[in-house]
C-alpha cells in the first residue's frame, strides 16, 4: 500500500468508465454510493503550496448526502474496511482519503436551461463537495 499523493493515472478514464464509490462515515455507520462526476485538482495556494482536492457532486436526496453533511469522505469499492479517517474498501484500487473543506448546492439560475430541463426538472441540484486529500492508498 502507498500513501504518497503521486498519482499517475488516465483521470478521465477513472471517472467516466471506471466510476467510484463515494464513502462517507466511520467503520460502524458508513453509506456508499456509486458516483461518475467528480474532478481532481488543487486548489487555494501557488502551485508548490496548493491543496491536493477531489470535487465530487451529490443530489440531496441521496442517503449519502447525510453521511457527507456530518462525515469524512473515501473513494474506493466493496469489502468495508476501517482507515485512520474514514472508510475503505479491501477490492479498491485506489482510495483517496479526503477532508471535506467545502460544500454548496449548485443554484439553478446559474445552470444552462437545458441542462436543468435535463438533469432538474423534478429534483433539486446536486451539491458540490470539496475534499482536500489528505492520502492516496493504492493496492
Amino acid at each position: 500500500m502507498s500513501s504518497s499523493l503521486d498519482l499517475t493515472t488516465d483521470i478521465f478514464r477513472l471517472f467516466n468508465d471506471e466510476w467510484a464509490l463515494l464513502t462517507a462515515g466511520s467503520i460502524s455507520s458508513y453509506n456508499a454510493m456509486t458516483i461518475s462526476w467528480g474532478q481532481l485538482g488543487s486548489l487555494w495556494g501557488m502551485p508548490s503550496a496548493a491543496l491536493n482536492i477531489a470535487t465530487v457532486f451529490v443530489k440531496p436526496i441521496r442517503h449519502t448526502f447525510n453521511f457527507l453533511e456530518q462525515h469524512k469522505l473515501a473513494q474506493t469499492k466493496l469489502t468495508p474496511k476501517a482507515l485512520d479517517q474514514g472508510v475503505g474498501y479491501e477490492q479498491a484500487h485506489l482510495t483517496l482519503v479526503c477532508k471535506k473543506i467545502y460544500s454548496e448546492q449548485l443554484k439553478k439560475e446559474k445552470i444552462p436551461a437545458d441542462v436543468v430541463a435535463k438533469f432538474y426538472a423534478t429534483e433539486e441540484p446536486h451539491y458540490l463537495y470539496i475534499g482536500q486529500i489528505l492520502s492516496m492508498i493504492k493496492n
